[in-house]
């Protein structure tokens, strides 16, 4: 059981690092392909990461918890949620056609993130097939297939890249923008086939396999549903995040040139420099979670496994921090070929040692099947991060008010979920 869990880690770490790599390579290439357009890109995510965490319902997760538990076969989980799951992604789909025009105009303040919100759509349903086929393979703690789908769906997207986009910019950013995000359709398609090649080739089922269950449903999204409210609290923050930001900054003066620009800087640059090691945390967690699903009943060993992941992945966040507040500058020139954000990071580095720890104490009380309590801390989070950031815009201090109230999220989420797991024993 050991052995599995160190080997899941490192082919998920070293798949993850091959797929962060060309990730950043992606990002380089789009952000010096796209120009101011990257701003608009931007001011769109959070309602492209909100409908992602709506579409897929907390199904990954759900389902490698089932998996991992050996509860059901993986063709009757498949057969008896896909069609719930795709019947939903059609009710946001239409949604989303309703109310993009207020989005866009009311909202976001921005006509030109019309057609990207709307771009969206074709994304959806692709993303909850692959989600779901993932979360299978999470169970088994097979982390081949996902490793090598997710360097293939890079590859696409990266070829789809250097194809298409500079043919879309000879029309104008907006379709450009549009273009990229309908590029992540025809990458998750990739994922899917993937996934699917690495399928057991010798499978036998019969009609009764393939019925949809309603016992088979009602266990997946009984463990689905508080999962992904927890998700979408976190996506609904980042969501009002721009809403709220660029309003209350119009309100207090600044111009929409200016909020669009700085935020993002913060969204493109910033982010993505201080979350560049998040690919060996991220497979860290993602194995954490079956591991200690399985061995829930094991207080020692769950201990351990804990404080193991939090130690690599406290050093590992403290160590990159560090490099980046005296070396910030230079990973902007290198990789953006720009100084802007310098200051910001210089900021957060200070205290985003703390946001690798999140990780493994989320994923711990997951596996301990305590996600209606992870919900709770990330809207307490949320809460005060809009709250705190609503009020520190009427300061005047542009973008920093962004950026102080994250690091207060950070700060409260960390010692909420610490404290639980302390009560419980585990710290």
């Amino acid at each position: 059981m050991k052995n599995a869990f160190i080997k899941s880690t490192v082919i998920l770490m070293l798949g993850s690092l091959i797929t962060k790599v060309l990730g950043f390579v992606i990002k380089i290439i789009f952000t010096r392909i796209i120009g101011e357009g990257i701003n608009l890109y931007s001011l769109i995510m959070p309602t492209y990461s909100l409908l992602i965490a709506i579409t897929q319902l907390g199904l990954p997760y759900a389902v490698s918890a089932i998996m991992a538990r050996n509860n059901y076969r993986g063709i009757k989980v498949f057969s008896s949620i896909t069609p719930i799951a795709l019947l939903f992604n059609i009710v946001i789909i239409v949604s989303v056609f309703i109310f993009a025009p207020y989005l866009a105009n009311n909202l976001l303040k921005n006509p030109d993130a019309y057609y990207p919100i709307i771009s969206i759509c074709f994304i959806l349903p692709f993303t909850t097939i692959s989600g779901i086929l993932k979360g299978y393979y999470f169970g088994k703690q097979n982390m081949f297939p996902n490793a090598i789908s997710n360097i293939f769906e890079q590859i696409t997207r990266l070829i789809l890249l250097l194809t298409l986009i500079p043919f879309l910019m000879r029309f104008n950013i907006v379709v450009a923008v549009s273009g990229y995000i309908i590029i992540s359709a025809a990458s998750e398609l990739v994922q899917i086939f993937i996934y699917l090649f690495f399928a057991p080739k010798n499978l036998k089922f019969t009609l009764h396999d393939i019925k949809p269950s309603y016992e088979v449903a009602t266990s997946i999204f009984g463990i689905s549903i508080p999962n992904v409210s927890g998700r979408l609290i976190g996506n609904i923050c980042y969501f009002f995040e721009p809403i709220i930001l660029t309003n209350l900054l119009l309100f207090v003066g600044y111009s929409n040139n200016f909020i669009l620009s700085e935020y993002g800087i913060y969204n493109a640059y910033v982010i993505p420099i201080l979350t560049m090691p998040s690919f060996f945390t991220l497979a860290l967690n993602t194995t954490l979670i079956p591991e200690i699903s399985k061995n829930y009943r094991d207080k020692s060993h769950v201990r351990k496994r804990l404080i193991q992941s939090l130690i690599i992945s406290g050093l590992i966040g403290l160590l990159f921090c560090i490099y980046i507040f005296f070396q910030g500058d230079f990973i902007l020139k290198v990789l953006y070929a720009t100084d802007k954000g310098s200051e910001y990071l210089k900021v957060l580095s200070i205290f985003f040692p703390l946001f690798y720890l999140e990780g493994p104490l989320v994923s711990t009380l997951q596996g301990l099947n305590m996600s209606a309590y992870t919900m709770k801390v990330t809207l307490i989070g949320c809460i005060i991060k809009l709250l705190s950031m609503a009020v520190l815009c009427l300061f005047s201090i542009g973008i920093y008010s962004l950026i102080i109230s994250e690091i207060i999220d950070i700060i409260i989420v960390i010692s909420l979920n610490s404290h639980k797991l302390h009560q419980l024993n585990y710290l």
